[in-house]
């Protein structure tokens, strides 16, 4: 093992550590919101985070980038109070509460001080339920969310991710970005938003986690008091998601973006979902490909023997759907043709010749010692927690996961591997000057 890592590992008797069926707090209120909660103590403050079912999924193609546009207006202004309001009421008291739209949900988080989490909560509430649009907000908003696509539009690494979106996901609801187009953010109205959130806002879908200096049954009360009784007969049921058609031999983009020194590769193709039972072993060989010590296989051929790439790196994103499989890397335009040949003959190794055995225990006393890394944090456990709901692990999965880490084996690896990778039917893309 390498000694980097020898350390990592997390000992038995810290398992009692970790968020489990016992210490974890899992309602269902009579109008379907699941709430869980957590305390700890030892941290003055609480963290709130939760999605509701909101996503863009629900958007038609004339109007992509609602959800989002919606999620951020929540805060500009409610029936009972202005956009300066809200923010003064929580700034006063330290706190912050935001928004943000999302593929298949809406996600919001917030954190206060634990004796101010009842405000915390009621501003939740308020601006969930009750936003009123300004039509002057609602146009600062819009001009703000143009000036973001104009500048996504110049960024190579942006535009390569959605050239690549497009060509893995052709057809498939995820070749859309989830904040739009410039002309689809311009044909949206106060009404447009009005509409899309009186349909699809509401309780069924929705969870919220709670985690830090209360008990954990008084905070299903505290949110039970305000929202407890909020209702939308109409909320539509998310919609089926299709399985993304497969390539069948290798398939390029090139997008042209004047005046850059720098292009950017994205290449890949479609991986698991987070609940597939190849996911682990999915993430171990990720780790192993493109991002054990922050470079991978990748890397050390691509950026460090070749000097080919400023970066390079492999990504794996499994969600509710199947989330890419992914390298990406940014290069000197000269280099893109050896860089993406590079880039697939260490793919080619990686679904042809199984991982070693010193590459894979590194890999997994990095997972298993960062678990508990990642969960120090109020934010962490929450973040934590909403997992176990999204993709339905169950309470215990955190104490089984070093277990679980330890049960994948090379061989695991190279099947999951050769089934999602193929190095001759892969999308890529490439954004720079041309």
């Amino acid at each position: 093992m390498n000694p980097r890592y020898r350390n990592q590992e997390l000992a038995p008797d810290n398992l009692g550590s970790l968020p489990g069926a016992d210490d974890v707090t899992r309602a269902e209120l009579p109008n379907g919101i699941v709430v869980l909660a957590r305390s700890n103590f030892n941290s003055m403050s609480a963290v709130i985070s939760g999605y509701l079912q909101a996503g863009s999924l629900f958007e038609s193609d004339e109007l992509l980038g609602l959800a989002g546009y919606t999620a951020s207006a929540l805060m500009r202004g409610t029936t009972q109070h202005s956009f300066a309001e809200i923010y003064e009421s929580l700034e006063s008291i330290g706190a912050s509460l935001g928004f943000n739209g999302g593929t298949h949900t809406t996600s919001f988080g917030g954190r206060a001080l634990a004796e101010d989490l009842d405000l915390l909560l009621g501003t939740l509430a308020e601006t969930m339920l009750n936003p009123a649009f300004p039509e002057d907000q609602m146009q600062r908003l819009k001009n703000q969310l143009l000036t973001g696509l104009a500048i996504r539009a110049q960024d190579t690494r942006e535009m390569a991710s959605l050239a690549f979106d497009q060509i893995v996901y052709h057809g498939h609801p995820y070749s859309r970005p989830e904040d739009g187009y410039p002309e689809t953010v311009q044909r949206i109205t106060p009404e447009h938003l009005a509409e899309f959130h009186q349909r699809h806002y509401g309780p069924r879908g929705m969870v919220i986690t709670i985690v830090g200096a209360i008990d954990p049954q008084l905070a299903v009360e505290k949110v039970s008091r305000v929202l407890g009784d909020w209702n939308n007969p109409d909320q539509p049921e998310p919609p089926e998601l299709p399985a993304p058609a497969e390539l069948e031999s290798l398939a390029e983009s090139a997008i042209d973006i004047p005046g850059k020194s720098q292009a950017d590769i994205v290449l890949g193709a479609a991986g698991p979902q987070r609940r597939s039972p190849d996911y682990l072993a999915a993430a171990l060989g990720n780790n192993v490909l493109g991002r054990f010590g922050m470079m991978g296989r990748i890397g050390d051929s691509v950026r460090e023997k070749a000097g080919l790439a400023y970066y390079a790196s492999s990504h794996l994103s499994g969600g509710i759907g199947p989330g890419p499989w992914y390298v990406s890397a940014g290069v000197n335009p000269a280099n893109v043709e050896q860089a993406i040949s590079l880039i697939r003959q260490e793919i080619a190794r990686f679904v042809e010749e199984p991982v070693t055995a010193e590459e894979l225990s590194d890999s997994q006393a990095n997972f298993i010692g960062s678990l508990p890394l990642s969960l120090e944090s109020n934010h962490g456990v929450a973040s934590a927690l909403l997992n176990l709901e999204r993709y339905q692990l169950g309470l215990d999965y955190y104490r089984r996961y070093p277990d679980l880490i330890r049960a994948v084996t090379r061989e695991q690896v190279l099947e999951t591997a050769s089934r999602y990778l193929h190095p001759d039917r892969l999308g890529v893309a490439v954004a720079g000057p041309p």
